[in-house]
């Protein structure tokens, strides 16, 4: 049961007061959240049966942290945002976002977005999610939905994303104009909204966790962040993970002052059902009105079924600590409360227990049911066609084998009837009967609604996506001016933040310096240092403020000073921001840019060129690589009209080049995917992008000298890669192709071989062997003669090319070397 705004403010008793007059309501609200614990540990327990005997993959779930989850609930207004983890689904229930047949649908993984409005299927159970978004992709009122981001299992991977969502509203409390505008009061109500996080005690141990704690600190975001303290990590306990064994304490350098600012920490024990209550108004009330940031330590939490259904807490726990558990479950220590203040008989609460156990125990019935009855239609449809093949077909003592199979699970699953339908078609592939075409019809079917069940949503799927973007080339006057291509990128970030006024930039050296490389000079004088900002030296939470922002509507733009230092944030693009649109299947988005440079610099640190690595890991992201500032500016053009997130890779070396100034700064775009043919040719397709590609364009007047006609193309953007297959086109042409690259060998380059080759069907045009030039293995050697000698240079351009046309045709083309 949810409780209302009213009670909420009724409930302020003192801790141990053992004198107290109840109110009516207040006696109310205190059974009914009696049976609402009672209720979540139910589910809990009936879930781990249900994993146990094979209805469910996997379980995990949040007994022993009924009663602090009642409590955090009451304080949780509309407009706030949750970044927790999977422990939270009594608050979930408390607040009213997941009711106890959807727990259930999401444990079975009920691949329907009405059953399990958190993911459709995607995540494992209790991993919730909020739906932000209308059926077209437009934001819903933020202001008046108790919002949860969606939640990762990566170990105090949902941190940094609290920090964005905390900070958010200080954006909104603190930006001059931006809720006068009606579009954005859907997001904010006068800055007020609380970043509520959740993490367990073990998962502090980790670095984002103190990145996090750390920032906010520094930024006084209004964050409540709560630890649930039950001792362990699995089953490592807390003297392993934490100096002093105790959280609180080791944070204790971080408690706020009257002279300095800080964190507030509250600590509270996890059954005392009062002082919780008292402690979470206390900080609702810091966080909310005065933006300050607190942590509450949790303390003494139990967890009556240890960490998962993959193993069981008494191999690690002695029989003191399980006998100490059973004493200290909050739930039992709330109904000796409650007797002892003679607020309700034993009777009473008796029929409560029972009432939560029954709803429990429909709601599993109602989910199993409704999963199943969905499965059973298919397996049913199927079965008729088999039999109706089974009677026109030879091979019927197969096809019997197969259906007895497919009929066979204990466990109803969509995978057993499509792989018997897939087998059968196998074996009667050499017939030709009437119902084998239902059958073909059938697995046509399923596979285009499988494909929504199971792949929809990885990207953006409505009018607003980048990828609809037409193309609005540059325009010049008659005589334009040649300037540093830094101006461009700069005089085109300037007309961005004048347009869109939720657009904000910030990381490391980017606020009063303008970023290392000036491409944002002195729009931090022009817009203030709240839209343009510097940061710490903190990777994971600069992108982590992006996401958490761009998820409460602003559009960030998080910088990242170099892109060897994107590992530092990787975890967070690849669990988190790639990933987040997918496993909410389409019910939240978070369109953060993230902007860095690289590429062919001097020193090992300054030239990795990680792009296989992050082509695999941050799919669900768009990534840029243009070769020139101006590009650049066009893809941020284009990016901020859509609503995908995006990495764009400046090239390094690009920032003092001579550029032309476009007439119509922030108004031209590229469009995503689409290459640029810098050269045309009849003799080989060359591919390449960034910096790289630039050095192959100062080897065609050589290539030219020798008679070899070379097409030039620059991908642009490797994710989305050519979508209108223009390199296969081109390779029709030329039937010869070679890809540039200054990854790692098999890094990038085998991504695009890969889709041109394959994909797109460019193996059928070759005649000669396709071929990739790339990068030594190692990072590059400082100084120029590092790069000359690491990453490919003009000659070994020049010879790629040439050594391709000396195979096809030696006579005319002798080898250089021999």
């Amino acid at each position: 049961m949810a409780p209302t705004e009213t009670t909420k403010k009724d409930i302020t008793w003192s801790n141990g007061t053992s004198d107290v007059n109840f109110t009516e309501t207040e006696i109310q609200q205190i059974l009914a959240d009696y049976k609402l614990a009672v209720t979540s540990r139910e589910v809990s327990y009936i879930g781990r049966k249900e994993t146990l005997t094979g209805k469910a993959k996997f379980g995990i779930f949040g007994d022993g942290k009924e009663l602090p989850q009642i409590a955090m609930a009451k304080y949780f207004q509309t407009g706030d945002f949750r970044s927790g983890y999977y422990r939270d689904q009594t608050f979930m229930m408390a607040i009213g976002e997941v009711t106890v047949q959807q727990f259930f649908a999401q444990l079975y993984a009920h691949a329907n977005v009405e059953a399990d409005p958190h993911s459709g299927g995607r995540q494992m159970n209790a991993h919730f999610s909020t739906r932000s978004l209308n059926d077209d992709g437009s934001w819903k009122d933020l202001t008046q939905i108790k919002n949860t981001s969606p939640d990762i299992s990566p170990t105090a991977g949902q941190m940094s994303r609290l920090l964005g969502l905390a900070q958010a509203s200080k954006i909104y409390r603190e930006h001059e104009t931006l809720l006068d505008q009606e579009e954005f009061q859907k997001f904010s109500t006068e800055g007020k909204e609380i970043g509520w996080g959740t993490i367990g005690d073990a998962s502090t141990s980790e670095g984002i966790f103190w990145e996090t704690v750390n920032a906010a600190g520094v930024l006084q975001v209004p964050m409540v962040l709560s630890v649930w303290d039950d001792g362990y990590g699995i089953s490592v306990p807390r003297k392993y993970q934490t100096t002093k064994e105790s959280i609180s304490e080791v944070l204790s350098g971080f408690q706020r002052t009257e002279e300095k600012d800080g964190l507030e920490i509250l600590t509270v024990k996890a059954w005392d059902y009062q002082a919780l209550l008292q402690t979470y108004q206390e900080a609702a009330e810091l966080a909310r009105e005065e933006h300050v940031p607190v942590l509450v330590h949790v303390q003494e939490v139990t967890q009556p079924q240890g960490h998962s259904t993959s193993g069981s807490h008494e191999r690690y726990k002695s029989d003191e600590r399980l006998d100490w558990e059973e004493e200290h479950c909050c739930i039992a220590k709330m109904r000796d409360w409650i007797l002892e203040e003679g607020i309700a008989t034993a009777e009473e609460l008796e029929a409560l227990q029972e009432e939560g156990k029954k709803e429990a125990r429909s709601a599993k019935k109602a989910a199993w049911q409704s999963f199943t009855s969905e499965l059973g239609e298919d397996l049913e449809e199927v079965n008729e066609i088999l039999d109706k093949i089974i009677k026109e077909s030879s091979h019927s003592k197969l096809l019997r084998t197969v259906k007895r199979q497919m009929n066979a699970s204990m466990v109803p699953l969509r995978r057993h009837t499509v792989s018997g339908a897939r087998r059968a078609c196998r074996i009667i592939r050499d017939e030709d009967l009437p119902a084998k075409k239902e059958l073909l019809a059938w697995l046509e079917e399923s596979h285009k609604a499988n494909k929504e069940r199971y792949h929809s949503h990885l990207y953006s799927e409505t009018e607003q996506s980048p990828l609809n973007i037409e193309e609005v080339k540059p325009e010049y006057n008659a005589d334009p001016k040649q300037v540093d291509g830094r101006i461009v990128l700069r005089d085109n970030f300037e007309r961005l933040f004048d347009k869109y006024p939720q657009t904000l930039a910030f990381g490391e050296d980017t606020g009063k310096l303008g970023d290392v490389n000036k491409g944002l000079e002195n729009m931090q004088q022009k817009f203030g240092e709240l839209r343009v900002s510097d940061t710490g030296i903190r990777e994971a939470t600069i992108l982590g403020q992006g996401v958490g922002m761009a998820l409460r509507g602003l559009r960030p733009i998080a910088e990242i000073q170099y892109l060897d230092y994107l590992l530092y944030c990787f975890q967070g693009l690849s669990d988190d921001l790639a990933t987040m649109r997918y496993r909410s299947m389409g019910g939240q988005k978070a369109p953060v840019i993230v902007r860095t440079r690289g590429h062919r610099l001097e020193g090992i640190w300054h030239t990795g060129s990680p792009m296989g690595m992050i082509l695999n890991g941050i799919r669900g992201i768009h990534l840029c690589v243009p070769r020139t500032l101006t590009d650049a500016a066009g893809m941020y053009n284009t990016l901020l009209k859509g609503d995908d997130p995006a990495l764009v890779v400046e090239p390094l070396n690009a920032y003092r080049l001579k550029e032309k100034m476009p007439e119509n700064l922030g108004e031209f775009t590229v469009p995503l995917g689409i290459p640029e043919i810098i050269s045309e040719g009849q003799d080989i397709t060359v591919v390449s992008y960034g910096s790289t590609c630039n050095v192959c364009e100062t080897v065609l007047p050589q290539i030219e000298d020798i008679g070899i006609s070379v097409e030039l193309i620059d991908a642009r953007t490797l994710l989305p890669f050519d979508r209108k297959h223009m390199i296969v086109e081109s390779l029709k042409k030329t039937n010869r192709i070679l890809f540039v690259d200054e990854d790692v060998p098999g890094g990038a380059s085998a991504f695009m071989l890969n889709q041109v080759l394959q994909e797109q069907k460019g193996y059928y045009h070759l005649d000669s062997e396709p071929q990739c030039l790339t990068a030594k293995e190692h990072r590059g050697a400082y100084g120029s003669d590092g790069d000359y000698f690491s990453k490919p240079n003009e000659e070994d351009i020049f010879e790629a090319i040439y050594g391709i046309m000396s195979e096809a045709d030696p006579a005319k083309y002798p080898p250089i070397y021999s």
